[in-house]
């Protein structure tokens, strides 16, 4: 029985040894190998033969001092950095280095002493990276981070961790001693309320979290962290609760990033598989499975199973082209996917994709061939997010700049329209006002058809005006000219010149008694806000009384225009004040829809409002209320002109 155990642990033991074998032979953007105590290559991975130049044969036994400059050899360099890495565990730079065709290169370097359980030096662990183009190894660290079932490799700037249900630390990489400065032996069974300020612990804040991922099964968060010498930094913070299969809470697994400077690396982790497998599987935002070489499924994590719909149970040995819709299925578009893959070493693309459901959703997707020791095709690893937001998100914004440029070649339109206008309508104006003049003794019918005419222009002449004030009120061009006057008197004056506005519309008006009011506004525009609600009410409340009362509350100017018409339709009082908004039919009543938006306009260009709403007793009731001192003005870059209707 003891054979076969030992025979079972030496079996699983070359198991693990082959999987970290082809887990370095397929990492080919870094060079890692091992150097024996005085610096002789011991080990040669994929990445530094593809990095250096160097085949296997060539290179293992030669001193490593072969891919430093001459200056550096010299300089005793290459010693030093083996002082260094024995002394304090770990030596780490950016460099010139050289290949075999002695071409140079900038380099990220991190050399790592390893020791036996007694202490004793082993060797080095050397870990090369090639930073000379760095956009090209950022796409290249993504593209192992994607990868990350088989190519689980050091990451400098995250911290990843395990939590128990306590919220005390499990397990600590090199990545989190290196973001937070605790040591392992640190930080191992404390509490992560370390890690905020006081004034989140306070607040209870890594609790609050703790509670989230329980209940959610995931919470992000970004805010101030606390490193162990006391400085702080901007960490994006992903907390997922970890569960085994019965469900039960283990933990949680923790991953921090460093935001404030955004650098990015990384370092080396070696997890047991169960902890390794409990990760992956509750990772929820990333569907990551792996494919055969024919593109059957063969792994499938909780994020693709939430992502798509599929149980693992579902869709193992299924072929991936089912999440594809028909007419990319037509274009044979998973078949081709994995040929690019295969020929350019990875994939990528955004496009729509299916899920179980037959939903469709936008997924940004990565495909990357893995490869054994020999070169044969293992499978492939198959990364995919959904996207759906943020493309509705773009359409939207497209949506809307198209829907402002509209907008604003319209207003663009109506100015330059309304100022074309306004110089030929003052010439007819002028002509027809002489000839009514000439006339007006002479032939009395012929004076009054053009005394028609005239009123016809100056009705034309408002319209135009008003156009213009819109166009005003848009590109912010609209001015004010505050002067010191009394409102119950300027009011009183609209009124009198609008009896026989009033009289022509049987609409009987009363004008309230009120003490002075006095107050700082621009006396033309409030003359025009009571003009256009009076007329408003002339139009719609014809044949019943319009009633205008005035008061003062504190430093507050009232001013309410009642009638005894029809009232108002409630559903369309929301919109009363909008441009171009009508409460009635254009064929019963005519009208841009514009005279009660400037009454607004111009009203909260004072500093006030306007409301409108339906009388207990029938009727509709405009209510105005102004600050006694208006803002001050603002300079326009234009013409300023009354506002009439």
């Amino acid at each position: 029985m003891r054979d076969q155990n030992s025979s079972a642990v030496m079996d699983i033991a070359t198991l693990q040894e082959e999987r970290a074998r082809m887990l370095l032979d397929n990492i080919k953007d870094y060079a890692i190998f091992m150097l024996d105590p005085s610096g002789h290559v011991k080990t040669w991975n994929t990445g530094a033969e593809r990095l250096n130049g160097y085949s296997v044969g060539e290179i293992v036994g030669r001193h490593f001092s072969l891919f430093y400059p001459p200056a550096d050899i010299v300089a005793g360099k290459c010693e030093r950095e083996l002082r260094i890495a024995t002394a304090e565990g770990r030596f780490e730079e950016e460099g010139w280095r050289i290949r075999k065709n002695g071409e140079q290169y900038w380099a990220s370097v991190i050399l790592t002493a390893m020791r036996d359980p007694t202490g004793k030096l082993l060797g080095f662990a050397k870990v090369t990276k090639d930073l000379t183009e760095r956009r090209t190894n950022e796409e290249q660290l993504r593209q192992s981070e994607e990868r990350f079932r088989l190519l689980v490799s050091s990451i400098k700037d995250y911290a990843i961790f395990m939590l128990d249900p306590g919220g005390r630390v499990q397990s600590w990489n090199p990545g989190a001693q290196r973001l937070k400065g605790y040591r392992a032996e640190e930080i191992l069974g404390q509490s992560l309320s370390r890690f905020y300020r006081e004034e989140d612990v306070a607040q209870g804040k890594p609790w609050d979290l703790l509670h989230q991922a329980t209940e959610h099964g995931r919470v992000e968060d970004e805010g101030w962290r606390v490193r162990k010498d006391g400085t702080l930094f901007w960490a994006n913070v992903v907390i997922t609760a970890v569960r085994d299969e019965e469900g039960k809470l283990r933990g949680f697994a923790k991953v921090t990033r460093d935001l404030t400077e955004r650098r990015k690396g990384e370092e080396l982790i070696r997890r047991g598989e169960e902890r390794f497998r409990l990760l992956v599987s509750n990772v929820k935002d990333y569907a990551i499975f792996m494919l055969d070489p024919e593109g059957r499924v063969v792994t499938w994590n909780n994020g693709a199973a939430r992502l798509k719909g599929y149980s693992a149970k579902e869709i193992v040995g299924e072929h991936f082209s089912r999440f594809y819709p028909p007419e990319e299925l037509a274009k044979n578009k998973p078949a081709l996917e994995l040929e690019i893959a295969i020929r350019e070493g990875r994939f990528e693309d955004e496009g729509w994709r299916l899920r179980k459901d037959g939903t469709l959703f936008w997924a940004s997707v990565i495909i990357t061939p893995m490869y054994d020791p020999t070169g044969t095709l293992l499978g492939f690893s198959k990364v995919t997010r959904d996207l759906t937001e943020r493309k509705r998100m773009e359409e939207e914004r497209l949506r809307l700049a198209q829907v402002q440029e509209a907008v604003r070649l319209r207003d663009e339109f109506l100015s330059i329209a309304a100022h074309e206008l306004k110089t030929p309508l003052t010439a007819l104006q002028l002509q027809l006002q002489s000839l009514k003049n000439l006339v007006a003794s002479l032939e009395p019918k012929i004076a009054t058809k053009l005394g028609r005419a005239l009123r016809s222009t100056v009705r034309l002449s408002d319209l135009v005006e008003t156009l213009l004030d819109v166009s005003r009120i848009s590109t912010g061009r609209l001015t004010l000219h505050p002067e010191r006057f009394d409102l119950v008197a300027a009011v009183k004056d609209v009124a009198e010149r609008l009896r026989e506005a009033a009289s022509m519309a049987e609409c009987p008006l009363q004008i309230g008694d009120a003490r002075p009011i006095e107050g700082t506004w621009d006396r033309l525009r409030i003359e025009q806000v009571v003009t256009n609600l009076l007329a408003n009410a002339f139009k719609y409340a014809a044949g019943s009384p319009v009633e205008v009362s005035m008061g003062q509350e504190g430093s507050t100017a009232i001013l309410v225009v009642t009638d005894k018409g029809p009232g108002l339709s409630e559903k369309d009082i929301p919109r009363l004040f909008g441009r171009f908004e009508r409460a009635a039919s254009m064929s019963h009543y005519g009208g841009l829809g514009l005279g009660l938006y400037l009454c607004r306009e111009i009203v909260e260009a004072h500093g006030g409002t306007v409301s409108a709403e339906n009388q207990a007793g029938g009727g509709a009731r405009f209510t105005i209320r102004l600050p006694t001192e208006a803002p001050p003005p603002v300079a326009a870059t234009d013409e300023e002109a009354p506002l009439t209707l």
